[in-house]
């Protein structure tokens, strides 16, 4: 009986050993991320292709951050698709031309897209040295999480990438 009773406590201690404190922490959802730096111009027909090092997996969400600005020594990264638009106003105020930036993927590379109605009309600060960030998630970690996967700040919180 004293047997019996030993290998149930045992076995008690053991089961309950088995969980811990960290079982809600995802420590097996890897991002990828990867920044380049280009200018839109009539050369690369406003639109700039990023080569992956190596092929996603085909199941993995892309997602692209625009560098919008920088404000009290952050930098401010916009989604994309943008959801505004940028428009251009001729001498008497008329809406001439609009932009906005686009993208898309494949498990080799992204395309980034300056999409306007005229692109010659957008001046440097839209074209020169445009900085974007891209992240690679796996997709359950993008089906499954209360993360804001707009905001860059917080996706890279969750994610713990570094650049």
């Amino acid at each position: 009986m004293k047997k019996i009773f030993a290998l149930l406590i045992l076995s008690v201690f053991l089961l309950s050993a088995c969980t811990s404190a960290d079982d809600n922490v995802d420590f097996d959802t890897i991002g990828q991320t990867f920044e380049f730096t280009t200018t839109f111009n009539n050369a690369n027909d406003f639109n700039q292709f990023f080569v992956f090092d190596q092929d996603i997996v085909q199941s993995d969400v892309v997602l692209m951050f625009r560098r919008d600005g920088i404000a009290n020594g952050l930098e401010i990264w916009e989604p994309l698709p943008t959801a505004s638009f940028f428009f251009f106003n001729n001498s008497t105020g008329a809406i001439e031309g609009f932009l906005n930036y686009i993208f898309n993927f494949t498990i080799a590379d992204v395309q980034v897209i300056l999409n306007s109605d005229d692109p010659q009309l957008a001046g440097p600060e839209f074209t020169d040295n445009q900085r974007f960030r891209i992240v690679v998630v796996p997709s359950d970690f993008a089906l499954n999480t209360e993360v804001d996967l707009l905001n860059f700040n917080a996706l890279s919180e969750a994610l713990n990438l570094e650049f």
